[in-house]
């Protein structure tokens, strides 16, 4: 018999042990990635509303208490993606909340709820705005 060429039981383990390394570094950082990208989407949202409000009011002397006043065609509406739901309140003042949904709500318990008020003021924290 000639040379047989293959791999030993022990290289294989080797390369499956770096390989379970890496990815159990590597995976915390993607889900990071993940959530954050998916609460920009909801940040994005809040901005936009709160863009109609202030275009809103500067028509109305109000702020809109139905978000198909502002164009948007439901009193509340998912984000691109279905990250979020996001809702507007007030008439005088508004509130404008982002809720986290599906697998998004179960990523980030962090930033359950993006709020953005007439005021400026941003919620829960300003981890969830970067």
């Amino acid at each position: 018999m000639g040379n047989i060429k293959g791999f030993t039981l022990i290289e294989v383990m080797i390369t499956v042990v770096i390989v379970a390394i890496l990815a159990a570094i590597g995976y915390p950082s993607y889900i990071d990635y993940v959530t954050k990208s998916g609460r920009s989407e909801g940040v994005a949202a809040v901005l936009r509303v709160a863009n109609l409000q202030e275009q809103y009011y500067m028509d109305n002397r109000a702020y809109a208490t139905d978000m198909t006043k502002l164009g948007l065609g439901a009193t509340a509406f998912k984000t691109e993606h279905g990250y979020y739901e996001v809702t507007s309140s007030g008439t005088s003042s508004f509130t404008i909340t982002a809720k986290a949904i599906g697998t998004q709500a179960s990523r980030d318990s962090i930033c359950k709820t993006i709020t953005l008020t007439d005021t400026g003021a941003k919620g829960p924290n300003m981890e969830c705005w970067k």
